[in-house]
């Protein structure tokens, strides 16, 4: 059977890519499952041995991908990223049209140098808030937020994983590896080509549908009703209260104020708060949890007295049936029973009151608490508060900002001049950021998308299997006669078309492994550099559109949006259309077609 195989190698070893590729295409299996079971079956087959297999982890790509994401995770827990987009709105004001262009142009420079999935996360509810403030259907906005996701990523080296990848691939084939910005010449033109299609014929192309704000609630399922008494003099007092900085974020929002028994709820701009006071709030449970962290601030209900040690966050649903459902949160005596205080409260699509204190239980309220964790283990246990578990939101570290910016420009400036590798840089940069507390462990590892770093290991494998066995070989020299009279510009097209293709069917990262080894082996049968080759394979691989299943941030606006699959189609075939002719034309005016 293993002396069939070997005589046949290269005809099985496609049979398997094409099997696995299927696979891909009828979805019964996520991706990196797929992917894993194709490099198995290689593995199992002999087409790939043990060895080699293992040597695909000396491949710098994914260890630089990894890297990439526990920095955009610091910039994240750091608040950098929500900072960004606060300054873009504020920076609007009541332009409609100034706050999409800042938000495209925003999202574009960004994720030439972050990783683009948790980019996308923080953008959908930016983009569904100006949405609501401007009257604007927001399935005009969150397609475009993808689109120029994927085209600002594809202008820098360390802006998206594919890049990565194909750097990776021509290194092990002994080419010189890409810089840092040798691709922003033509990421610029593509980019460029890609936000005119979307300015200029975006009104015609993308679905108007008013009054569905994406899933709505996505961004107010966020928010909880709190308060936050002012216990001394500090960075909320001595002046008006919009010129706080701690109150600045965009998952904050100050509905009134309670001075004595007088509540102010107009002009709180330019309300001034002293010692005493008590704000009543709109927040996020992260930025709850971040003003809790100010020692001259009481956020939630009164804690209890006595309380001491580690306290830890908790979210917390009112069961449908108990005596405590009509009762105020303040009646609950969670404090004295469970050494439990409330931070505050949510209902879904609704303000759940006038304060904190005067909240009414209704049934699927959520509750933010804090408390030492066997209090919350006992309240858990009593039937009035089901699914009580850990937050997922936790306290930004703002004022470990500086070191997260500084830590991934250092990557940027030093890989850009050759200092060291970008896989050391970064590994380098993970270390500093973990050492300076700018994120703990736990949150590192987290951040790590690891169904990516499967899928990337899988396919680098099944790519060895397809050079080991021939099969690369076998693809060049049946397509190479049918490209020898044509001339490099179109060879470049026919290329890039082929890579944008099954990017629209399978997942970018696999078909840039895939490609990659074909495009070299092409090249050097047909006389040409390799380079430009492997750019335009970057490029296609990215510059997913017509589908939301190509690329994995228009899975998510996909989620997020009331779109249907044929939006997509829609728009995004124009896009490939314009972008991929613009990008070859760059790639052959920079690379001296």
């Amino acid at each position: 059977m293993q002396s069939l195989i070997a005589e046949h190698a290269p005809y099985v070893a496609l049979a398997v890519m094409l099997l696995t590729f299927a696979a891909f295409l009828f979805e019964r299996h996520p991706p990196e499952v797929t992917a894993a079971g194709g490099a198995a079956a290689f593995v199992i087959l002999g087409l790939v041995t043990p060895a080699e297999a293992m040597a695909v982890f000396s491949n710098p790509a994914p260890l630089t991908i990894a890297a990439m994401f526990v920095l955009t995770g610091a910039l994240v827990r750091a608040g950098v990223l929500e900072r960004v987009a606060g300054a873009i709105i504020e920076l609007a004001g009541d332009s409609a049209v100034k706050a999409v262009v800042l938000l495209m142009a925003g999202t574009m420079l960004i994720a030439g140098f972050v990783n683009n999935t948790p980019l996308v996360l923080i953008l959908i509810p930016i983009a569904i808030r100006i949405a609501r403030k401007f009257d604007i259907a927001s399935t005009r906005l969150l397609i475009p937020v993808s689109y120029l996701t994927i085209l600002g990523g594809a202008c820098t080296l360390i802006g998206t994983s594919t890049n990565l990848l194909v750097d990776g691939v021509a290194r092990e084939h002994g080419l010189e590896p890409f810089s840092i910005f040798e691709i922003t010449p033509v990421g610029i033109v593509t980019a460029l080509s890609g936000a005119a299609l979307l300015g200029l014929f975006g009104r015609r192309l993308l679905p108007d549908r008013r009054g569905s704000f994406a899933r709505p609630g996505e961004e107010d399922q966020q928010e909880f009703l709190s308060e936050a008494a002012i216990l001394e003099e500090g960075p909320l007092t001595g002046g008006p209260l919009g010129e706080a900085r701690a109150l600045k974020p965009l998952g904050v929002r100050v509905l009134g104020v309670r001075r004595g028994q007088e509540t102010f709820r107009e002009d709180l701009d330019g309300f001034v708060p002293r010692k005493g006071d008590r704000l009543i709030l709109s927040a996020s449970a992260s930025e709850l949890l971040t003003l809790a962290a100010d020692k001259t601030l009481r956020v939630g209900l009164r804690r209890p007295a006595g309380t001491s040690g580690e306290a830890v966050a908790a979210e917390a649903v009112v069961a449908p049936a108990h005596a405590g459902i009509g009762r105020p949160i303040s009646e609950l005596g969670l404090g004295g029973r469970f050494g439990v205080w409330v931070l505050g409260a949510h209902r879904h699509q609704h303000q759940p009151g006038k304060d904190l204190e005067s909240v009414l239980l209704r049934p699927a309220d959520r509750l933010l608490l804090e408390g030492p964790p066997a209090g919350l283990d006992a309240l858990s246990q009593q039937g009035f508060l089901v699914s009580v578990t850990r937050t997922s939101g936790r306290a930004f570290r703002r004022a470990k900002a500086p070191i997260a910016i500084l830590a991934l420009l250092s990557v940027v400036a030093l890989a850009a001049l050759g200092v060291m590798e970008i896989a050391v840089l970064a590994m380098i940069a993970v270390a500093a950021i973990l050492l300076l507390r700018c994120l703990d462990g736990d949150e590192a590892w987290g951040a790590v998308d690891g169904s990516i770093l499967v899928l990337i290991f899988s396919m680098l494998i099944i790519g060895t299997g397809l050079q080991r066995s021939g099969a690369v070989d076998l693809i060049v020299s049946g397509i190479a006669p049918g490209l020898a009279g044509l001339s490099p510009l179109t060879t470049l097209i026919v290329v890039y078309l082929l890579t944008s293709l099954l990017t629209e069917m399978i997942t970018n990262n696999a078909v840039a492994v895939v490609m990659s080894p074909i495009v070299i082996g092409l090249a050097a049968q047909l006389g040409l550099e390799a380079r430009p080759f492997l750019v335009a394979v970057m490029f296609a691989a990215s510059a997913s559109f017509a589908t939301p299943i190509g690329y994995q941030t228009n899975t998510l606006v996909y989620g997020a949006g009331d779109y249907r699959f044929a939006d997509f189609l829609k728009v995004g075939i124009p896009m490939n259309l314009v972008v991929g002719l613009a990008t070859c034309w760059a790639i052959a005016v920079f690379y001296g077609f």
